[in-house]
């Protein structure tokens, strides 16, 4: 191969590279609807009477310690509402019952088990607030 074929093609894997980076990034901790799931309560453990924030993580997760003290600390603000975290290390079956292919990733499961927000990657603690807020349970308790 000729030295500018072979640059013109570094040049197209670093370009690709760095898009698909910034895409990866914009997504990172955005927060989706759910997708009508049912979580059940023999996954999650206890879930909240009007809420519960489900945590995938694994042992081996940098990221999953920080976004654990945060979604803590949401539901300690909140009556009724639980933070419950699920280790995918021991239960990898629940990684492809829930196509979770990242950790960490949370689940905001109202008070009947359905999804109604995911997050993959670090929430953003205003959007994990915007989305409890938006469950018509808490609207009305409020």
């Amino acid at each position: 191969m000729n030295p500018i074929a072979a640059l013109a093609v570094a040049g197209a894997l670093l370009v690709g590279s760095l898009a698909l980076g910034f895409v990866w990034h914009a997504r990172d901790g955005r927060r989706r609807a759910g997708r009508g799931e049912v979580v059940d309560a023999a996954d999650a453990g206890e879930l909240g009477a009007r809420a519960t924030l489900v945590q995938f993580s694994t042992e081996m997760c940098a990221r999953c310690p920080q976004v654990r003290r945060m979604l803590g600390q949401v539901a300690g603000q909140h009556d009724g509402v639980l933070h419950a975290d699920v280790d995918l290390t021991h239960r990898t079956d629940l990684a492809s019952k829930y196509r979770v292919l990242q950790t960490p990733t949370t689940f905001l499961v109202d008070g009947t088990g359905t999804v109604r927000a995911r997050f993959n990657g670090v929430p953003r603690r205003t959007d994990v607030e915007e989305a409890l807020g938006a469950l018509p349970a808490l609207q009305e308790a409020r």
